[in-house]
């Protein structure tokens, strides 16, 4: 039977006003659903229809932040013993996020059909495949809650490390900025002031200063600058839209790792990523070569999904996990001794999650290294930029009174 989608609006027990899309035969059966959510409904549209279509200037994103706090209390009612439908109504009533709301109520209303929670999920990109498929094993063995759980801790670890990244990323790109924007100041207003006394002045000016006075000339000439700053903008849009590409990641994922002082840290963060999913997964029962599917797919970077593809060829062959990995020199030869011990021990979750652990720690630690080293010269950078600009444009006047004469 055809359904269609409904605008629906409705007050929670709490007393705050709820609006949300549901797919449903009729209104009535709309209306229904609504009241077996705890609801009391207050009207019911049809989402697409004339004057009521709901206008969206963007879909949004659910942030990993959101399926953080959604998996740790889902587990939690899951644990209480509250039914699936019932917690996802809860939830989709108490997320800050309203495209995650749309989301779980479209999952409940997924699940009410008599799909899965795991193939409700796997229909929205949303969702990473990690946390499909560690609800898929929760539920063909019967603990989802503990699950949740587990992926709660991933995704918790997770946004800690995000926002480790950021941290040290943060002041200098800041400084950066600001360094740009003062070069840039001083090209277009100050440089022009001191050519033109130049000029009135004769004589030749030191290699600093015309060096100067050409970048001022160049960025102040819309016929140089207008197109610089195009093939820039260009540059930048064809790079957001292709840097997924296999080609590109080709070229970047591994210099990404040669950066100086930062390459060190975007291999820690790649080495805990990567082993915290494998340990998640592992954890929860999901087979190991369908695990390093999903870890190599998600990794988010060549060179370790080029590692997961040599050791599933290994795993098949019945050779293990360790020895492929030996020969990538990403992996430390710590990370491949754990990961050879906890075979042998059939402990491999629990090495993967001490090895998680270290490199979080690590992250941490080369976090706070950076920004005290990186502080203070972003400083002595920036100083010494404005401070030789400054040099430059005073160059001539020491030699001013020979000039006049």
């Amino acid at each position: 039977m055809a359904t269609t989608e409904y605008l629906v609006k409705a007050r929670s027990r709490s007393g705050r006003l709820v609006e949300s899309r549901m797919k449903a035969v009729s209104e009535a059966e709309a209306l229904s659903r609504v009241r077996q959510q705890g609801m009391t409904p207050i009207a019911v549209e049809l989402a697409n229809s004339g004057l009521n279509r709901e206008i969206r200037l963007g879909k949004g994103r659910v942030k990993v932040k959101d399926l953080a706090i959604f998996s740790r209390q889902f587990s939690t009612m899951l644990g209480a013993g509250l039914p699936i439908l019932r917690g996802l109504s809860i939830l989709s009533e108490q997320t800050g996020s309203s495209r995650l709301r749309d989301l779980l109520l479209q999952v409940r209303d997924d699940v009410e059909r008599g799909s899965s929670l795991s193939d409700a999920l796997t229909s929205h990109s949303e969702f990473p495949p990690v946390m499909v498929s560690m609800v898929r094993a929760g539920e063909v063995g019967g603990f989802l809650d503990s699950t949740m759980a587990d992926i709660a801790d991933a995704l918790e670890a997770e946004v800690q490390l995000r926002s480790r990244i950021k941290a040290a990323l943060t002041y200098p790109v800041a400084v950066a900025i600001i360094a740009l924007l003062i070069v840039t100041g001083m090209l277009i207003f100050v440089v022009p002031v001191f050519e033109g006394l130049f000029e009135s002045l004769g004589g030749q000016l030191p290699l600093p200063t015309q060096l100067l006075v050409t970048a001022s000339d160049a960025i102040t000439n819309p016929m140089i600058a207008l197109p610089v700053l195009v093939a820039v903008v260009v540059l930048i849009v064809w790079y957001r839209r292709s840097r997924n590409s296999p080609r590109v990641r080709r070229i970047v994922d591994p210099l990404r790792f040669r950066i100086p002082i930062f390459g060190k840290l975007f291999q820690k963060v790649a080495l805990a990523r990567f082993t915290r999913n494998f340990a998640t997964l592992v954890h929860a029962g999901v087979p190991i070569l369908t695990a390093l599917d999903i870890v190599g797919d998600t990794a988010g970077n060549v060179v370790i999904s080029d590692a997961v593809a040599d050791v599933k060829e290994s795993v098949r062959a019945g050779t293990g996990i360790a020895k492929p990995l030996a020969d990538h020199p990403i992996f430390p030869a710590m990370v491949v001794q754990m990961i050879s011990v906890g075979e042998d021990t059939g402990a491999l979750d629990t090495m993967l999650h001490k090895i998680a652990d270290f490199y979080d720690q690590e992250v941490t630690a080369t976090t706070e290294q950076l920004m005290a080293l990186i502080e203070p010269i972003m400083i002595v950078v920036l100083g010494g930029l404005v401070g030789g600009m400054i040099i430059a444009l005073y160059l001539p006047i020491f030699s001013i009174f020979e000039l006049i004469k």
